[in-house]
């Protein structure tokens, strides 16, 4: 039985992390459960799966989630100090961070110096700060578990495989909503339009991001420290299947692939169970159904975010904090139809031209970077 927190309970990776406690409740206890100002749900959660405490962001909706719990025994806390201190409650074996965006740092840091393991569904934390995060986990003795299904794909395709080295690993995108598209046709995409992902259920700010194909610039960054990769030996393809979930080649040219049908339960529960597979009911992958896989080079021209992303992972320092910060800012204006689509890359390269390169910043220097990127790219948008 493992005891895990959800951090960031009531959005899809967290709603899809509990469904696989549900299903397999005789390996996972629920200890902790965290959200930011979704109340109603977080109280559902919490009368369901009984956890040991929770904690919400929004310090006005305490009074009621305390209402609601404290018959059930159940502890109820609000703020972000609040959450750095209960990821490090005795009982839990795993956190599983599952916030969006660069809010998952700080509690993420927490529980690494509590011994922790972590499953990270949370690739800001490593694209921000990958350096400090790994460097903690190793002196610390933590464990990380990759969530993404790209990432997960290449953790059990390096299964056995530790001592032999990684010739490059290849991250597959299914090219989002608008592959093949030309800028001319992306000018006017709207929202409801960007929101619509062909092959996966994800949560707003995650399918933007895969829309502007940002969200593979982002992993590419989280694999190097995952992994610990050089920039050439990261390969991006298109693969619009999303079948194929990432792969690895070796020195030896053999390549591995992991595939599946596209369903994040899979890698939230491999990184939750590891090194155990449970059994499951899930659907299976029929290769009658799917009698073509097909791969192309992704377009960085006409989806200038992969080529800001890549650009920053190669400069390093402080240069993939700005560009998440800037995305931030980015795809919530987009989202309040604030900018255009397009106008997301022209935002996100503002802030890269006109902050300052730390080449090895601190934690510090790091959250002057997020703050100062969030200034410049709010003051271009003005409200």
């Amino acid at each position: 039985m493992k005891r895990i927190a959800i951090l960031g309970s009531t959005g899809s990776i967290g709603t899809q992390a509990l469904e696989v406690v549900r299903e397999q409740p005789e390996h996972f206890q629920v200890e902790l459960l965290t959200c930011g100002n979704r109340v109603d749900a977080l109280i559902e959660q919490a009368l369901e799966f009984k956890p040991n405490a929770v904690v919400i962001g929004d310090a006005a909706q305490l009074p009621r989630v305390k209402d609601a719990l404290f018959a059930h025994g159940i502890k109820a806390y609000a703020g972000a100090e609040a959450l750095e201190q209960a990821v490090a409650m005795e009982d839990i074996d795993i956190v599983l961070t599952a916030l969006v965006g660069f809010a998952g740092l700080r509690p993420t840091l927490a529980a690494i110096e509590a011994g922790k393991s972590i499953a990270l569904a949370n690739k800001e934390t490593l694209v921000v700060a990958g350096d400090l995060v790994t460097k903690a986990a190793r002196a610390k003795g933590v464990n990380i578990y990759p969530v993404d299904s790209e990432h997960s794909a290449i953790f059990q395709c390096l299964a056995g495989e530790w001592s032999n080295p990684i010739e490059k690993i290849v991250l597959t995108a299914s090219g989002g909503p608008f592959r093949g598209k030309s800028r001319d046709e992306l000018a006017g995409i709207t929202k409801v339009q960007a929101l619509k992902h062909p092959n996966w259920e994800m949560g707003a700010k995650i399918t933007i991001d895969s829309a502007t194909l940002m969200n593979k610039g982002l992993e590419a960054i989280e694999a190097k420290w995952l992994f610990n990769l050089r920039a050439d030996q990261i390969e991006i393809v298109v693969h619009p299947q999303s079948i194929i979930h990432s792969m690895v080649q070796f020195r030896d040219g053999s390549m591995k692939a992991q595939m599946g049908l596209p369903d994040m339960k899979l890698p939230i529960q491999y990184a939750l169970a590891y090194p155990e597979r449970l059994p499951t009911t899930w659907p299976r992958f029929d290769f009658t159904r799917y009698p073509a896989l097909t791969f192309e080079q992704p377009d960085t021209v006409t989806f200038r975010n992969l080529a800001l992303a890549l650009a920053a992972l190669d400069q390093g320092g402080n240069a993939p904090c700005v560009l998440n910060a800037a995305n931030e800012v980015a795809v919530e204006l987009f989202l309040k139809d604030a900018i255009g689509f397009l106008e997301m890359s022209d935002l996100v390269e503002h802030c890269l031209q006109r902050i300052e390169h730390i080449t090895n910043p601190s934690l510090d220097d790091l959250f002057a970077s997020d703050a100062e990127a969030r200034r410049l790219a709010r003051e271009r948008v003005p409200a």
